[in-house]
């Protein structure tokens, strides 16, 4: 790829990038909710009485916030933050800031959604390759229908079905939380294989349902492939049929999988939320869930954000490699 090709690519990046800073930023200002006011309000509430001088506190919260300047400052200024990855203190847990909170979350659901993704990926790829060739086993015959009902289950439906079996009936997995209560977070064997076994169900709920997706889809690539002229060209040479299967026919059909598979390793972040809240995973997902709950505005920008950007950022490397997946890719006019 020139390098021309290259910086408009990343032209194109940064626009999306700052499309997503604009919309993060005036969306929530439209739906003209005051959320220092709600929270206060939700605190007071608790107590069992109205605050006194609520005015006088929303005044001062929103000039710690900076929502007290025009719009445009704030615009600016969030710009200017966002440029830093700075976005703001947490409403609803002040004086945390949203950037450490999404620091603690962010490894728990890459750990987890990237290695299900990975293996669901592989696993579903093969057996997908596998189902589509004649010359495989025919007991494999057996595994589709499986494949297709497993992956018409939600994520979190399965989860619930798994969690009643395996930490209810057969009491074996745990069924809370990243780790076992009273823990302490550290590189050690022990809390390593803790933290394993609590992501066992969570992780095999995704599997499972993933699984036939990618299978699904690559079978379809293989059935398209395996009717082209060149691979008919290589079986008329009299090339082995693992070599057929291979360099002919997986090789070629495994090009639209990995650009899914590029597109959901850039969707991990989003987190499968449903599943991180049932098992109280604490990932990007639960706390984007505790954020909307609670109605704090910048934690879910910079929730939001982050996300946008790494699916963007994800599909910026995959256009910039996929030439040298396919040399018959090119992004120059002739």
């Amino acid at each position: 790829m020139h390098l021309i090709d290259i910086v408009k690519r990343c032209g194109v990046f940064v626009v999306i990038v700052w499309l997503a800073a604009s919309l993060n930023f005036f969306l929530p200002k439209l739906s003209g909710q005051d959320p220092v006011r709600t929270k206060l309000l939700q605190q007071a509430q608790l107590g069992g009485y109205v605050q006194q001088g609520i005015d006088e506190m929303v005044k001062v919260y929103e000039a710690r916030f900076g929502l007290d300047r025009p719009m445009w400052q704030q615009y600016l200024s969030y710009l200017g933050d966002v440029a830093r990855l700075d976005f703001n203190y947490s409403i609803a847990s002040y004086p945390r800031t949203v950037s450490s909170m999404i620091a603690e979350a962010v490894p728990w659901t890459v750990g987890l959604l990237g290695m299900t993704t990975i293996l669901s990926f592989v696993i579903g790829t093969i057996l997908g390759a596998l189902l589509a060739w004649p010359r495989a086993p025919r007991w494999m015959a057996w595994l589709m229908p499986p494949l297709w009902a497993l992956h018409a289950i939600p994520f979190f439906l399965l989860g619930l079905i798994l969690m009643y079996v395996f930490a209810f009936q057969l009491p074996l997995l745990p069924i809370f939380g990243g780790y076992s209560a009273g823990a302490r977070p550290e590189l050690s064997i022990g809390f390593i294989l803790d933290v394993a076994r609590h992501a066992v169900l969570p992780a095999l709920s995704i599997i499972l349902v993933a699984t036939g997706g990618w299978a699904l889809g690559m079978r379809g690539m293989m059935v398209t492939t395996m009717g082209e002229d060149y691979v008919t060209f290589a079986e008329g040479k009299g090339l082995s049929n693992l070599t057929i299967f291979m360099r002919y026919c997986l090789r070629n059909a495994i090009l639209p999988q990995v650009t899914a598979l590029a597109l959901a390793l850039g969707q991990i972040l989003s987190g499968a939320v449903l599943v991180e809240v049932i098992f109280g995973y604490p990932g990007i997902g639960a706390l984007l869930f505790q954020a909307i709950r609670e109605n704090d505005h910048f934690l879910i920008q910079g929730i939001v954000f982050t996300v946008i950007v790494a699916l963007g950022l994800t599909t910026l490397i995959l256009d910039l490699f996929y030439p040298l997946l396919d040399p018959r890719i090119s992004y120059r006019r002739t």
